[in-house]
């Protein structure tokens, strides 16, 4: 199948989550998750209708967004280190995954000098897998005054990673657990968190069902990953 078909078929099935819970289909964006995948894929699917697509490493995001076409928008998906973060704020729109207050203070010092104040979400180990980043729910909150009061950094939301599962059903606790942390987070800041971003090709339906309003989606959209590609970038 072409992308453009792939996009219709995500966007009927976005649609279909949305309809059983009652949501409106325009509070959910598609993120493309376009890691691997060159610039000319990237055109293609710009074409097709694609304007918000996601990487996860620095250095092959800075490679490519200057190839493709300029009305695309990137976010920064990925685990951020602390050396890349000037790069991630030049390069990206908003950076999803931010995981510690360290890289919170990192990313509002770069920005002032960018003329930027740069949206965040706030990443949670939602399962307290030891293999995976992000934040402790506990830290979190414990942190969320502190990562609200950085001037140069604009707390959007959450994201998170549930643990793999064939089974999109098994996935439902864990999205549910990260909506209600940010329940509590709005309560502590007294402000709504609009972005709860949570959900990927195999269990995004699920995700929309418990509130996601951004899906990562990859490999449903483009295919299986270049690892040609990914090989020589390593």
């Amino acid at each position: 199948m072409t992308f453009a078909e792939n996009l219709d078929s995500i966007h009927r099935r976005l649609a279909a989550a949305c309809a059983r819970a009652g949501r409106d289909p325009a509070g959910v964006l598609l993120l493309a998750v376009s890691k691997t995948h060159p610039p000319e894929t990237i055109r293609a699917a710009v074409d097709a209708g694609q304007l918000l697509f996601g990487e996860n490493k620095i250095q092959e995001a800075r490679a490519k967004i200057p190839l493709c076409p300029g009305k695309a928008r990137w976010h920064f998906i990925g685990h951020l280190q602390s050396n890349k973060v000037r790069d991630a704020v030049e390069l990206f729109d908003m950076i999803q995954g931010v995981d510690s207050l360290g890289i919170a203070k990192e990313i509002s010092k770069h920005a002032g000098p960018a003329s930027k104040t740069m949206p965040v979400l706030l990443e949670v180990n939602v399962a307290g897998e030891a293999s995976k980043f992000g934040y402790r729910p506990e830290t979190l909150l414990a942190q969320l005054a502190e990562l609200n009061a950085l001037p140069r950094v604009e707390i959007h939301g959450l994201m998170a990673i549930p643990p793999f599962t064939p089974v999109p059903e098994k996935a439902r606790p864990y999205f549910q657990k990260l909506r209600a942390l940010k329940n509590e987070c709005e309560k502590i800041l007294g402000v709504p968190l609009p972005q709860l971003s949570m959900g990927m090709s195999g269990d995004f339906e699920v995700a929309i069902e418990e509130g996601a309003t951004i899906v990562r989606i990859g490999t449903a959209l483009f295919g299986e990953r270049q690892r040609t590609v990914r090989r020589a970038e390593s």
